[in-house]
């Protein structure tokens, strides 16, 4: 045996000096790179193999369907107990005794709530004129009719 041949021999006998892909004979001699094969359910032809999820992938699963759930139910809930509704019936309504003025020329609506209700805050008084006249701006022009609180 010559020298070469010998340290070869020795060497490869030596289990710490077996190269990582000593292990995949085969993907050597076809080209291939080495992939370990896979062993149990997932190696089996015909089936797929199982799903796993990260912790992330979990949360995400669970957590955005009931985060969705919760909106729904707070939206039904705060639709069905809304406070929008005026009266339950027609008795629980009152009528706001109002009457008419005719706007003259350079009369304004504090100049009008000052007239109609001296001894209430004029602000308080133009707040009703124009939520009964349904008023944009609070603009008024000369014959101008307008409804306004009564005393």
């Amino acid at each position: 045996m010559s020298a070469s041949t010998h340290a070869a021999s020795t060497h490869a006998a030596s289990p710490r000096a077996i190269s990582p892909t000593a292990r995949f004979a085969d993907s050597r001699d076809s080209g291939k790179p080495a992939v370990p094969a896979k062993s149990g359910a997932a190696s089996r032809p015909g089936k797929p193999p199982r799903l796993r999820l990260t912790r992330r992938g979990r949360i995400v699963l669970i957590g955005l369907p009931l985060v969705l759930l919760a909106a729904l139910i707070l939206s039904l809930a705060g639709l069905l107990n809304s406070p929008a509704k005026a009266a339950d019936n027609a008795s629980g309504l009152t009528v706001t005794p109002a009457v008419s003025v005719t706007v003259q020329p350079g009369e304004s609506l504090w100049a009008i709530a000052g007239k109609v209700d001296p001894d209430r805050d004029p602000r308080d008084v133009i707040a009703d004129i124009v939520q009964l006249n349904d008023l944009q701006a609070g603009k008024v022009m000369p014959g101008q009719q307008l409804f306004v609180p009564r005393k």
